[in-house]
């Protein structure tokens, strides 16, 4: 399988010894994206930004989709094995503690992010979910081994319904999560209330 990603690494001091923040851009986003936002996690956080290699008119995303709100479930399986292979075999250039990731996505990049959580779900160490969406069902349960995972979402958002929101933290819940849920008088756009209780959750649960 194919793992050339374009990415964008940003090392702390010590970056063995630190936490790494996968940066997940939303459609239309690269590698750079987040970064302004993953450094407000601090100066000992490593960053790895990787930009999704399907492309939606022009628009790097991470999997593709059937419509507005409908994935094409196969490929976002394909393309969850594909970025894990990657994730899991990191250039030497990115010397960090794989054992140590905490993917940080937005929208398309939460979702991703969500599936990864599902596909591999002792891979990461957390997970932050700005407007994420249910990636797909699963055909049993499995055990999340009470893995943090941070969620946010918008009241106003016509991406994702209120009610959605709530049944994918629920089921993450159901399957052994520690979610916190966060539900805001936003939109599906991201806010500055989101970034700072993202960085209070991780410095709660990571410092």
């Amino acid at each position: 399988m194919e793992t050339d990603f374009k990415y964008k690494f940003i090392n702390s001091k010590n970056p063995k010894e630190n936490f790494t923040l996968l940066l997940l851009h939303g459609t239309g986003g690269d590698e750079d994206d987040l970064i302004p936002i993953g450094k407000l996690f601090g100066e000992n956080v490593n960053l790895l930004g990787v930009r999704g290699r399907v492309l939606e008119h022009g628009m790097p995303r991470y999997f593709r989709r059937l419509a507005e709100g409908v994935f094409d479930v196969e490929d976002l399986k394909y393309r969850t094995k594909e970025l894990y292979g990657f994730l899991n075999n990191l250039p030497s250039e990115i010397p960090v503690d794989k054992n140590k990731l905490v993917a940080l996505g937005y929208s398309n990049g939460a979702n991703i992010a969500g599936s990864l959580l599902l596909t591999y779900p002792d891979f990461f160490k957390g997970v932050i979910q700005f407007r994420p969406m249910k990636p797909f069902s699963l055909e049993q349960n499995i055990s999340i081994n009470n893995i943090p995972v941070f969620i946010s979402s918008g009241k106003m958002d016509f991406t994702v319904t209120e009610e959605d929101s709530k049944k994918w933290a629920d089921e993450l819940k159901n399957y052994g999560a520690d979610v916190n849920f966060n539900l805001l008088n936003s939109g599906h756009n991201l806010t500055n209330d989101d970034v700072r209780l993202a960085v209070e959750w991780f410095k709660n649960k990571f410092n």
